[in-house]
């Protein structure tokens, strides 16, 4: 392993790097908010399994860390959740499931904060600065492609609370067959524009915030 290491060109292991934390990040975040709203909510399955943590080590699924870091989405292990417990199971499902995707639009929106706050310090950027930035793109990433409403995706649970009780639980039980389709859709690139522009569109926006912040910090610094 050792030899292994040692013979890495440097400049790979830091791509490798650049693109393993921003998505040990994002993924945490995402699995973590999950839990905590689904405590909040009356299940404390999550609490129990320790999962309500940042600690990546309990949330990563090797396979979904690497198809993140290469492609730009993936997934982390699911955070166990008992909708019985909730007062109402399919709108606590619901709130739980958005949670993630939300997690992930706040966490970009900080990364893009301090960007701006980087800049203003270190006008020229450099590693720290796009470790920064990769985060917060990989974070939208992640928001948009598990918003999608389809099974297992967070936005399925979304879309299905939506429906009558009848519908809901039959779709409930057939939801790993949402594997499928989805591993079709992936595998046939047939999703890569719509999460491309959805990002883009999101991202442009959200830029906003680092410019606003940049120059904040210009003019606090300057004064």
């Amino acid at each position: 392993m050792r030899s292994f290491i040692d013979g890495l060109d440097p400049s790979r292991l830091t791509d490798i790097l650049m693109s393993v934390i921003p998505a040990l990040i994002c993924i945490t975040i995402h699995e973590m908010s999950h839990g905590w709203v689904a405590y909040r909510l009356g299940d404390d399955t999550a609490k129990r399994m320790g999962r309500l943590t940042l600690n990546p080590i309990k949330h990563i699924d090797i396979v979904g860390l690497i198809m993140m870091a290469v492609f730009g989405f993936g997934w982390a292990k699911p955070v166990p959740i008992d909708m019985r417990s909730f007062k109402n199971p399919k709108r606590g499902m619901a709130i739980t499931a958005l949670a993630g995707p939300l997690s992930n639009i706040l966490l970009a929106a900080v990364m893009l904060a301090l960007l701006g706050i980087s800049f203003a310090i270190s006008p020229t950027g450099g590693m720290v600065e796009d470790l920064i930035y990769r985060t917060a793109t990989l974070s939208v990433a992640l928001a948009v492609f598990n918003i999608i409403p389809i099974p297992p995706l967070d936005g399925s649970k979304v879309l299905f609370s939506f429906l009558s009780d009848k519908i809901y639980v039959k779709l409930m039980r057939v939801e790993r067959f949402g594997f499928i389709i989805l591993a079709v859709l992936l595998y046939t690139n047939a999703l890569d524009s719509t999460i491309v522009v959805a990002c883009n569109f999101i991202l442009d926006r959200m830029l906003h915030i680092t410019r606003g912040v940049f120059l904040l910090a210009t003019k606090l610094g300057g004064g």
